[in-house]
């Protein structure tokens, strides 16, 4: 697919295209009222669109000064491979560094080969300073974070 069919803007996605991007892409599912409740507190956001349709996002969470999670990293698999998480990531990183307070804490959770990508742009394993941790309120949901 040429680079061209794709445009990226910074929008929160809707809570339709958050749902099916998350599953689509192996990520845990979320019910419609946490993705109705979540989404708007986002502190910066990316799409992608192909032909006008969601394909791709990315979002960044936090308190807007001291910390910030880059979570939501999601590009549908037929349009993997042409770099727009590569895209999402890099103008999600661009905002926090033109936004976000000097002595901010930008954290996230790769799955999988996602570190490849994060390393690039200057993140690296905590360990074993810190470990990451989490609880499910609820039921465990399948997938990735």
């Amino acid at each position: 697919m040429m680079q061209e069919a794709y445009t990226l803007s910074m929008e929160i996605p809707t809570v339709e295209d958050y749902r099916r991007l998350r599953l689509v892409t192996g990520l845990s599912g979320k019910t419609e009222e946490a993705a109705r409740l979540g989404l708007p507190n986002s502190w910066s956001a990316a799409v992608v669109r192909h032909r006008g349709r969601v394909v791709a996002m990315g979002r960044v969470i936090g308190d807007g000064g001291c910390f910030f999670q880059v979570c939501d990293m999601a590009v549908e698999p037929e349009h993997q491979g042409q770099g727009l998480g590569k895209r999402i990531f890099a103008r999600l990183m661009e905002d926090l560094q033109a936004r976000a307070p000097k002595s901010a804490y930008v954290s996230l959770i790769a799955d999988g080969d996602a570190k490849h990508l994060y390393a690039k742009f200057g993140f690296e394993p905590v360990m074993p300073a810190s470990i990451g941790m989490a609880i499910w309120i609820g039921e465990r949901p399948s997938g990735g974070s």
